[in-house]
């Protein structure tokens, strides 16, 4: 017996919500099957490292290749920041709020965007960075394949379109356009020709 509120009201409205539940019920049952029968693939290892990992990557790469002693994750004035150069006293961070109050502490603080290429944060050090073209000292490896690989920041197992990706993210910011030198868009093309051409089929 239903309710007297109920059969109060109109018969299409009662209808509408009772078939509505009805899809409702369908259609998560459809997906919970289907995820049962199709479960994602697992990740697999190597996937690129993207956002504030890989900053962090570039910036540690950039200031050990110009020879200045960091720390990671070291607190100051009560902030934590993700990069300190104890010799100079700059502190280097992701977080605004974190750059602004170190700023009004007096401590030197460069804020690092997410999208900054690192070799973008000599201009914002308050002290003489060694000119070089970023990228091209490196030291000469064995294998160019496997540098290709690491300088896309890849695992040598991806597929073909993780090294497509991983070339798409990077030239936003190695392109001359886009603040990137001449010396830096033409390593990371041809990192990019060497790792598609011996991605994992």
């Amino acid at each position: 017996m239903l309710p007297e509120w109920v059969s109060s009201l109109p018969s299409w409205l009662v209808l509408g919500l009772l078939g509505g539940g009805l899809a409702s019920v369908v259609v998560a049952g459809v997906f919970l099957v289907g995820g049962r029968l199709f479960p994602d693939a697992p990740p697999t290892s190597g996937h690129r490292i993207d956002g504030p990992s890989r900053r962090r990557m570039e910036i540690r790469s950039y200031l050990r290749t110009i020879s200045e002693p960091f720390v990671e994750d070291h607190p100051i004035d009560g902030e934590m920041v993700e990069f300190y150069l104890p010799q100079r006293g700059v502190a280097l961070t992701f977080d605004a709020q974190a750059y602004f109050r170190l700023e009004r502490a007096g401590t030197y603080t460069v804020l690092c965007e997410h999208e900054m290429p690192a070799h973008a944060l000599g201009r914002r050090l308050p002290f003489e960075v060694p000119e070089f073209e970023f990228g091209r000292h490196r030291p000469a490896r064995d294998d160019p394949v496997t540098e290709a690989f690491d300088y896309l920041n890849l695992a040598p197992t991806v597929a073909p379109e993780e090294v497509k990706s991983a070339y798409r993210d990077r030239v936003k910011s190695a392109h001359p356009d886009h603040g990137g030198s001449q010396a830096e868009f033409k390593r990371l093309q041809e990192a990019y020709a060497t790792a598609r051409e011996h991605a994992a089929e």
